[in-house]
């Protein structure tokens, strides 16, 4: 699947645009963190811009998020089970242990973080810096929802918390048009 059939899948998939900006904001996240793991960009960036493409159907149901995505995604013949197998991981079905799996289930929620930092800084995310963003993320009332253990993760890839929220950070600024930030 290229990223153009993708997109369009999400673009008739998912209706609510935040919800498509936060898959973009992974997706860009993933990108850049690819090279640094001997991983494809565009397979990353695949699993960061798919990986919550059922969300709004399976908000409720915890259980059965990401596993909609999968059956979708198999029954239009794509076949990508490392990509498959990190939606799963990123839903907590399975616990991450590629290093694909393990970038995506604490890039997911980093993203929202970094969002919800930007949204208060007052130059958006052209002003936001990583110390900016540790600080929120020491806060445990802020964005209480990016699962902080799911960021630690990215330990687990050999990256520590301030490198990586500097290349997810970067790769974000790098859209931040895009993200409307």
């Amino acid at each position: 699947m290229t990223r153009e059939e993708a997109l369009r899948l999400v673009e008739e998939r998912v209706r609510t645009k935040n919800l498509v900006k936060h898959m973009l904001a992974v997706e860009a996240g993933m990108r850049a963190l690819a090279p640094r793991f001997g991983g494809d960009p565009a397979r990353w960036a695949l699993a960061g811009l798919l990986h919550d493409l059922d969300y709004e159907e399976t908000k409720d149901r915890p259980d059965i998020h990401g596993k909609r995505t999968v059956e979708l995604l198999r029954g239009l013949g794509f076949a990508d089970e490392e990509i498959l197998q990190a939606i799963l991981a990123h839903a907590g079905h399975k616990e991450p242990e590629e290093p694909m799996e393990i970038a995506l289930t604490a890039v997911d929620p980093l993203t929202g973080l970094i969002v919800a930092a930007a949204l208060v800084h007052p130059e958006r995310l052209a002003g936001l810096s990583t110390q900016n963003v540790l600080n929120r993320y020491k806060e445990k009332g802020f964005a209480r929802s990016a699962s902080r253990e799911d960021i630690a993760l990215c330990q687990k890839l050999g990256l520590d918390l301030p490198n990586f929220v500097e290349v997810v950070l970067g790769a974000m600024k790098g859209i931040a048009g895009d993200l409307g930030l």
